[in-house]
């Protein structure tokens, strides 16, 4: 049966908004693809930190979301030429990979989301780690330690919530030090070198880092999760009526 020209124009132009709508899906898909590479390679340098608690899955998801961002991308592409190709076939091909794209998409950001809150709704969990692992000789010690130093010298703080942390709290650097906390802890001056070594380890206020390195760590972890889970939320958002205009489209054609 012949369609209408009404009909025909009402297609003519869902096709158009699909084809549209699935260069915004292809775009968000390599923007997805770049974020996430970003959040894998931690920039912010913290996963050995998130590692050695257990509650890295905001890095695996990211990893998912290499994948699925890519395969937006892919799926976009051959989905515009289904659509102006007007086959029902390579329309159904489209629908069957996007929803599987959207699927994974919706794991690696549910994931990252709800395992950010162990590790930013409370210190207590960093610090934990920190006391245990700063100075330890294994090898998880030898890499918190390093990441530690880095963090405290880089951000110009100290423990987890500040210097009494080492103090208020047994830990391995305690146990094996005589100072109150680590050297990193104390004001450098513009060579890096510490301006009085003494002083600091007094507890002179002038001569101490009083910050905490937390507000950091949850900084960085919430940047990466903005990056694998609300981005890729705002994707699948997107995405759910792009499809159903898709099936709209493969019932008209």
């Amino acid at each position: 049966m012949a369609m209408s020209d009404e009909e025909k124009g009402g297609s003519v132009g869902l096709k158009a908004l699909l084809v549209f709508c699935n260069v915004i899906i292809a775009l968000c898909g390599l923007t997805l693809y770049a974020e996430t590479i970003w959040v894998a390679t931690d920039a912010y340098k913290v996963y050995p930190i998130v590692g050695v608690t257990g509650k890295d899955d905001i890095f695996a998801g990211a990893w998912i979301a290499i994948f699925t961002g890519f395969a937006f991308f892919c799926t976009a592409i051959y989905g515009i030429f289904a659509l102006i190709q007007e086959n029902r076939l390579m329309v159904v091909l489209y629908l069957g990979l996007l929803l599987i794209v959207y699927i994974f998409e919706c794991a690696s950001a549910i994931t990252s989301f709800t395992h950010r809150d162990y590790m930013v709704s409370s210190s207590n969990l960093i610090k934990k780690q920190m006391l245990r692992y700063y100075t330890d000789n294994s090898t998880p010690g030898q890499l918190i330690t390093n990441t530690w130093n880095k963090i405290m010298l880089g951000q110009q703080c100290c423990g987890t919530d500040g210097p009494l942390d080492w103090i208020n709290y047994n830990s391995t650097f305690s146990a094996t030090n005589t100072a109150p906390w680590p050297l990193n802890c104390c004001v450098r001056l513009r060579n890096f070198e510490v301006a009085d070594q003494g002083a600091c380890y007094a507890g002179d206020v002038r001569y101490v880092l009083t910050d905490g390195c937390f507000s950091y760590i949850a900084y960085s972890i919430n940047r990466y999760t903005w990056g694998v889970s609300w981005f890729g939320f705002a994707i699948l958002l997107f995405t759910l009526p792009v499809m159903l205009l898709a099936m709209l489209f493969y019932v008209r054609i």
